[in-house]
């Protein structure tokens, strides 16, 4: 397995570590509830050293990207980035991610760390344009620090005016003394925060920063199983359970990342608009339990008559709604919001009804 190069520093905050995408990741630290809660209220770290980095360069650059993503990366300016993903040229989808506009002709994809190789293998093959590109994720290091008190434990350790920062954009500054700290105002908790890339040379030194700077906050270490429900009560979609290579964006709801403009001439490009215009045979949907249960990846959905109309890709006990929650594929006619359905679980069938993502209100 790999480790990242916070994997003693967890060991020694009591981690309970796991195999995760190939690498020994903590899972939880005080219980993925204590976790959850913590980044909702106050502020948690999370290593996210295992995502891949790869950086695209070059007069070309611009021209590889839109043609491998589906959003529009014509629109960002310099130091603006925006979630997209990449079509299989299929139907489906290789992976999602984050694309970052580093600087003119110069760009950063950040990727799923289960599909570091796959992506990599993908973006050289599509490369006809000659861009010039480097995988650089063994070298970089990320934590994303997340909930609402992480500007003020960051705003210690930089001069960047972090709430000047807006969702979605970032800077490249000094941050704990380090060089060329990538800041940015991302994440996948809902909760804000940030997410910032840096040398595995200096993890250490920027994580004992991050801990002194929130002591006074009570700042926690958060692992993968509160990552996991915090971005399922957000309904944001995980890559392998809500997406992946048979699932289209437009029957993922991910329509808002695949702009069908003129200048946007990516794969699949055709395909997509003609769902969009026709509509689909099932939708991803957010389903809450109105009958005591929680859903997991694999069960089914079904209508009154107790036929099947759907499977669940995630679900769990929402910690903060203290209700199951999950979201799945769904036959159309039953995807819209208030519809009933029923979740099977142990030949038994539990009611729930679908609704308005995120579960958050």
């Amino acid at each position: 397995m790999k480790r990242t190069a916070f994997n003693q520093i967890h060991k020694d905050a009591g981690g309970k570590m796991v195999e995760f995408a190939g690498y020994e990741m903590p899972v939880e630290f005080a219980g993925i509830k204590t976790e959850h809660l913590a980044v909702r209220n106050n502020v948690g770290v999370f290593d996210v050293s295992h995502m891949g980095e790869f950086w695209v360069k070059g007069p070309k650059a611009a021209d590889l990207v839109q043609h491998i993503t589906t959003n529009d990366v014509s629109v960002l300016k310099t130091g603006q980035a925006q979630y997209s993903c990449f079509p299989n040229g299929k139907g489906g989808i290789v992976d999602d991610l984050l694309v970052y506009y580093y600087e003119p002709e110069k760009y950063l994809l950040v990727v799923n760390a289960a599909n570091i190789e796959k992506d990599w293998n993908w973006v050289v093959s599509q490369n006809k344009f000659g861009a010039e590109l480097e995988n650089a994720s063994d070298a970089i290091s990320q934590l994303a620090i997340q909930g609402p008190n992480a500007t003020a434990v960051l705003q210690k350790l930089t001069a960047v005016k972090l709430d000047d920062l807006k969702y979605y954009t970032f800077s490249t500054a000094e941050f704990a003394g380090v060089p060329d700290v990538i800041i940015s105002a991302t994440g996948y908790t809902g909760a804000g925060g940030y997410e910032l890339y840096f040398y595995n040379e200096h993890a250490e030194t920027i994580y004992k920063a991050i801990f002194e700077a929130g002591a006074e906050f009570g700042i926690q270490p958060i692992g993968l199983g509160a990552r996991d429900t915090l971005r399922l009560e957000m309904g944001y979609c995980l890559y392998g359970n809500d997406i992946d290579d048979s699932t289209s964006p437009i029957e993922a709801g991910l329509g808002w990342i695949t702009k069908f403009n003129e200048r946007n001439k990516f794969i699949n490009k055709d395909l997509f608009e003609v769902q969009k215009t026709e509509g689909v045979s099932r939708k991803l949907r957010g389903f809450e339990m109105i009958d005591r249960g929680i859903p997991r990846h694999g069960y089914e959905l079904f209508d009154e008559g107790g036929n099947r109309v759907g499977e669940v890709t995630s679900g769990t006990q929402s910690p903060l709604l203290n209700k199951g929650i999950g979201m799945g594929y769904i036959a159309t006619e039953y995807s819209a919001i208030g519809t009933e359905v029923y979740l099977g679980v142990r030949n038994k069938l539990l009611k729930a009804k679908i609704v308005k993502v995120p579960f958050l209100n």
